[in-house]
């Protein structure tokens, strides 16, 4: 059975930081791109970081630019997003989703369409206060 677990979300005041994983099992990592995304209460789904092997490129929403940090430990299956300097803003339930092919993550960010990923977590939890 393939999993998408994400963790690491809670309340924290703002200029905190969390840091976000994404630990996959049941599937073959190396051959999957992890994509963060959030959504805020009220609002559509929007891409936050992704990596681009192809492209060579690591992809930042302009809200999280220079306070988010995607990275990757391939030993444990897991991405991590760092966030720091958090927002009231940066509220949201955060997923992580997986792709095949790769090729979902742009030099404007992840693709949008939500049913074109073969996997998403649950969701976790980030609550900023201000």
């Amino acid at each position: 059975e393939v999993q998408l677990q994400a963790s690491g979300g809670g309340l924290v005041q703002a200029g905190g930081s969390l840091r976000l994983s994404c630990t996959a099992s049941g599937l073959t990592y190396d051959d999957y791109a992890i994509y963060w995304f959030r959504q805020a209460p009220g609002k559509e789904r929007e891409g936050v970081s992704c990596i681009s092997r192809s492209q060579g490129m690591t992809y930042y929403a302009d809200s999280v630019k220079g306070r988010f940090t995607y990275s990757t430990d391939n030993a444990k299956h897991t991405v991590y997003l760092q966030m720091n300097s958090l927002k009231p803003e940066d509220t949201a339930v955060y997923y992580c989703a997986a792709d095949l092919l790769g090729h979902r993550c742009t030099p404007n960010g992840p693709v949008a369409i939500t049913t074109l990923y073969d996997y998403w977590g649950l969701g976790t939890l980030v609550t900023v206060s201000s």
